[in-house]
């Protein structure tokens, strides 16, 4: 799941440091995907690290749910095949675009039937002191925390998240996310093709997609 979608199942949680831990992972990967944290199993002595570390569970575990159900794996698998057409000649993979198109356009769809606050959400991560997550990531065992600092003063700044509400945003997140694999994966004509799919399969879910929370929802106990 996307950050949004993981921030649902908490949006009504007060500690932001907790809030900060179910996003963390996915940030630390869009700040470099070299980077690599198994802070698991770890206690610090200060409790809002560990608040880090508890909320970094809880990411893990609302994907191992979504990542197993039949709503991933069906509608994953459907985009994949719808958007194979579109990206004919691409060197982006159907798959892999299957994969994050339905997690991006779930977090639109958060969005857009107003299940979530988007500023809710930037608000707890301005809350967080950068020196607590440098504390975090130090004892996580990063030895750079310069670089994630830099990436997530910047991911608060614009705001970004905001423009999942616009489907033509949602494809260019779609090949911002590919050009970390592939230098120019996509052709206009391919992103034009690609919002129109994204545009269609939105509208296919929008009557029933809450399901897949209600059930991770029942299996996390909330």
């Amino acid at each position: 799941m996307n950050f949004l979608s993981h921030y649902y199942f908490d949006r009504d949680a007060t500690d932001c440091y907790f809030t900060l831990g179910t996003v963390l992972p996915d940030l630390l990967k869009n700040a470099d995907k070299t980077i690599v944290l198994h802070p698991e199993k770890l206690t610090h002595t200060n409790p809002k690290v560990n608040s880090i570390i508890t909320g970094w569970n809880k990411h893990l575990l609302v994907d191992k749910y979504f990542h197993s159900s039949e709503f991933f794996l069906h509608h994953s698998h459907a985009l994949k095949n719808l958007l194979r057409p579109a990206i004919e000649g691409s060197p982006v993979k159907p798959f892999f675009l299957g994969h994050i198109g339905v997690e991006l356009i779930l977090d639109s769809l958060l969005i857009t039937t107003n299940r979530i606050s988007v500023d809710d959400f930037y608000d707890h991560l301005d809350s967080c002191d950068l020196g607590i997550i440098n504390e975090f990531l130090a004892f996580a065992g990063m030895k750079n925390t310069e670089v994630f600092g830099k990436f997530y003063e910047g991911f608060k700044k614009s705001r970004y998240l905001h423009s999942y509400a616009n489907l033509e945003q949602v494809t260019y997140a779609l090949k911002r996310i590919c050009m970390r694999v592939w230098r120019d994966p996509f052709t206009p004509v391919h992103e034009t093709a690609m919002t129109e799919v994204v545009l269609s399969y939105r509208l296919l879910l929008l009557d029933s997609f809450m399901e897949i929370y209600e059930e991770i929802g029942e299996k996390l106990g909330s």
